[in-house]
């Protein structure tokens, strides 16, 4: 195997063993990072507000969901490639060229003139976003010691809710007065400032891989992500779950990833080195990530349809329709950073956080056409709760679990998973509660409940007013059904969750001064030491 320069570094420690305050120009690489996770969590929320009218100005109806599609694709596609980028080749160049790309996707996509340019421009956009998150939680990695960490991820888990709850209201803002070119083009001032300070006062030690970059890896894992991707994209909508289509998309996804977890075995310099595995904590936080992904947008998906469908709420405000949930999960976050920055101790959060998931997923699916706002509310912030838990606590694990030089694929790796886990939860809960809501229409409405709802499950409030009051009502119980259902099947899920908690061991975190492993204990490697000015 060709070398790699690596750079063993060590923080600066208070004679009591306490890290050093963090300097001044570190702080404002953290607000620099706090931009790029904004642009990289509001694009989507933006965009999906601004949809029907990019569709009355372009149209291609047809195509409306390839907008969401292309960007999603690319950007799982991307995310495990720049995280090998930034190991092998320095982190702040690769940063620096993912906001670029993404950049000028946003340009471009804000300059799109019909719906198929903005489809392949989104997809540029994408391929730069892969590298937004990742680069933000592997430039923490490098900069901050994992005993310091918690709490600047804290504050990213922060930026994640305020973005998931401003996003529809920043995007209606924008649309309503500027136009819906401005969706994107709101990415470039912000991407300016935070292109400008990481670029003046972010200083990290250069590297230079001798090997090259492993192409027939890069392709063979993004044949892979692509198919499955599309296959929960897809399947029950497009096309159904049986259909050739799926089936083909199932056996090319499956053969790619096979191949490519043989290949790694073989190349030179893999893009997800398999031996990061054999750690039992970076194996665990990895099927934790996936399954909060799974929980969390499942979640976010179907609340807000259950509270307009049968609680009345209005659509227009509909992020804050989440409120309790993320308002929950963001001071969960921040606690749980703080406690373990002071304490080094961490394994009860990813244990206390799946309990709370668990719960508060059972106390949703109780939820009826009875059920008050409060009352949902509140079980909405157990959820939440449950999630701050669990966040960034799944990426500090996982950072500390792997060497320096593996930081940006252990970083991309459980982003990815965590991708995935989403697209798998949307489209296992969505088919789940589809067909919940067509059983119980038609058992309620007859005939006319499976017309109305044979197009989709899930109407819009307009397509709702129209309906007779028999009908109104049949539909308002059978989308209470069918969220019973979908938040079932992810308390059930997440009873995986806490028996990965349950095995986490609680290894040293790196800066946490000179405590020891425990017997048993998986060895703690040495932590960074990074040029901050």
């Amino acid at each position: 195997m060709a070398d790699t320069q690596t750079v063993e570094t060590k923080p600066d420690e208070l004679p009591d063993g306490k890290p050093e305050k963090q300097p001044k120009s570190v702080r404002v690489v953290l607000l620099a990072l706090m931009i790029t996770m904004m642009l990289a969590m509001l694009d989507n929320m933006i965009v999906g507000t601004a949809m029907p009218t990019i569709v009355g100005d372009l149209g291609g109806l047809e195509h409306l969901s390839w907008v969401v599609t292309a960007y999603t694709l690319a950007t799982a596609a991307a995310t495990p490639v720049w995280g090998k980028l930034g190991d092998m080749f320095g982190r702040k160049t690769t940063f620096m060229t993912s906001i670029v790309i993404f950049l000028i996707g946003s340009a471009l996509s804000g300059m799109a003139q019909n719906m198929g340019e903005l489809i392949g421009f989104r997809a540029v956009q994408g391929l730069g976003a892969g590298g937004l998150m990742v680069g933000v939680m592997a430039i923490i990695g490098d900069l901050i010691p994992p005993r310091e960490r918690g709490k600047y991820q804290g504050m990213m888990a922060g930026v994640m809710a305020i973005a998931m709850i401003g996003g529809p209201l920043v995007g209606g803002t924008i649309t309503d007065n500027w136009g819906w070119r401005w969706a994107f083009y709101i990415n470039l001032p912000l991407g300016v400032v935070a292109l400008g300070l990481i670029s003046a006062v972010l200083h990290l030690p250069k590297k230079r891989s001798k090997a090259g970059i492993d192409y027939l890896g890069v392709v063979l894992l993004t044949v892979g992500i692509t198919s499955i991707v599309l296959v929960t994209t897809w399947g029950g909508s497009e096309y159904a779950w049986t259909s050739a289509r799926i089936m083909e998309l199932i056996g090319i996804g499956v053969a790619a990833l096979i191949g490519f977890v043989f290949w790694q075995t073989k190349a030179a310099e893999p893009v997800v080195p398999l031996h990061i595995f054999r750690s039992r904590n970076f194996t665990l936080m990895s099927i934790i990530g996936f399954i909060t992904g799974f929980v969390m947008f499942g979640a976010t998906l179907f609340l807000p349809l259950y509270q307009q469908s049968v609680q009345g709420a209005s659509a227009t405000n509909s992020g804050l329709l989440l409120l309790p949930m993320l308002g929950a999960m963001l001071v969960t976050s921040m606690v749980a950073g703080r406690v373990t920055t002071n304490t080094g101790k961490y394994k009860v959060f990813p244990i206390a956080g799946s309990v709370l998931m668990i719960v508060g997923l059972y106390l949703m699916s109780t939820m009826d056409t009875g059920t008050s706002r409060f009352m949902s509310g509140v079980f909405m912030a157990v959820v939440g709760l449950g999630m701050g838990c669990l966040m960034q606590i799944t990426m500090l694990v996982a950072q500390n679990s792997v060497e320096m030089k593996d930081m940006g694929v252990a970083s991309s790796s459980t982003t990815l998973f965590r991708t995935l886990g989403s697209s798998f939860g949307v489209a296992i809960m969505g088919a789940l509660f589809n067909n919940r809501v067509q059983d119980v229409m038609s058992e309620r409405a007859g005939a006319l409940g499976s017309k109305i709802t044979e197009k989709s499950a899930q109407l819009d409030a307009a397509s709702l007013a129209k309906l007779p009051a028999a009908a109104r009502e049949a539909y308002q119980h059978a989308v209470s059904a069918g969220t019973h259902s979908a938040f079932l099947l992810g308390a059930v899920v997440a009873v995986a969750s806490l028996v990965a908690a349950v095995f986490v061991k609680e290894v040293a975190l790196r800066g946490a001064g000179p405590a020891a492993p425990e017997h048993g204990q998986e060895e703690s490697v040495p932590a960074p030491v990074v040029e901050a000015v």
